[in-house]
């Protein structure tokens, strides 16, 4: 809802600067404890012009086209709450000249070190580590943990998408070097996300917006923690993967030592494209 609290905040203030021009904002919401939320909101007078829709954006058929459409469907991994699908579903409701905010987001990783958070996920079953929470990815507030090399972009997703197939699958090949021995024990995930021309919000260790705690990194774990050494190549496979049904990732370390891929098909970690 603080998205479209902050929207409705904008028409009010735009219409008392004397401003002729009418302006409506529908607020489209499929949760159905969200939608008590907005609707108990319409007592404050900044929702005098809100419309709230109780439907899914991809689904809902508006009696007119937007001229800006802005959404909060950002993870910690920038795309891992469907942001691209819903957006891509959504784009219909906006003009050929509309703009959507965010227009543009990437993801990011790194590898790092970071036994506690390690062990933390050893320990979740009582009756011994369980082969499936290797397979998940974790949002973690990362602390005590080093990265071995820098910050790469993974995924950029824009919108609108103007693609003349729009195919959200993705796969990316990434090199780092360590510059220490150490284990590596997984793989963190950021992502910056940019809202409006030059305005940006980020997780990016190296960008990180001022005071922003919505969002905690994402962690991929290896099953193995490696050891590396210095010098040493750290070469890993990330993917996106869409079906009908879902979407989930996959990701596999092969180097310095080969590992299988991890959560293969979707078995164990997945967001449905529909619940």
């Amino acid at each position: 809802p603080q998205p479209i609290h902050n929207s409705a905040k904008a028409v009010v203030s735009t219409q008392s600067t004397g401003s002729n021009i009418p302006i409506k904002v529908y607020a489209v919401e499929k949760n159905e404890c969200a939608v008590l939320t907005l609707r108990n909101l319409l007592k404050d007078p900044y929702f005098s012009e809100v419309t709230i829709v109780d439907s899914d954006m991809r689904s809902w058929t508006p009696p007119e086209k937007a001229d800006i459409l802005v959404s909060e469907l950002l993870g910690s991994f920038s795309d891992n709450e469907l942001s691209p699908e819903c957006l891509d579903g959504a784009q219909r409701l906006l003009k050929d000249d509309g703009v959507s905010i965010p227009c543009e987001y990437t993801s990011y990783l790194a590898p790092i070190m970071c036994r506690r958070v390690y062990n933390n996920i050893l320990k979740q079953n009582p009756d011994g580590p369980s082969p499936e929470s290797f397979h998940m990815g974790y949002v973690v507030r990362l602390k005590n943990v080093w990265v071995f090399d820098k910050v790469k972009p993974c995924f950029t997703f824009r919108h609108p998408n103007h693609a003349a197939v729009m195919d959200n699958s993705r796969h990316i090949s990434l090199e780092f070097t360590s510059d220490i021995e150490a284990l590596l024990h997984g793989f963190a995930g950021y992502f910056d996300a940019h809202l409006y021309k030059d305005i940006l919000i980020s997780i990016h260790p190296d960008t990180h917006s001022p005071d922003m705690f919505s969002w905690f990194p994402m962690f991929f774990p290896l099953k193995v923690a490696t050891l590396v050494r210095p010098g040493e190549r750290i070469l890993v496979d990330f993917w996106r993967v869409v079906d009908n049904v879902k979407v989930w990732y996959e990701w596999a370390l092969s180097e310095p030592q080969p590992q299988p891929i991890h959560n293969s098909e979707g078995s164990t970690y997945w967001i449905g494209l529909f619940s």
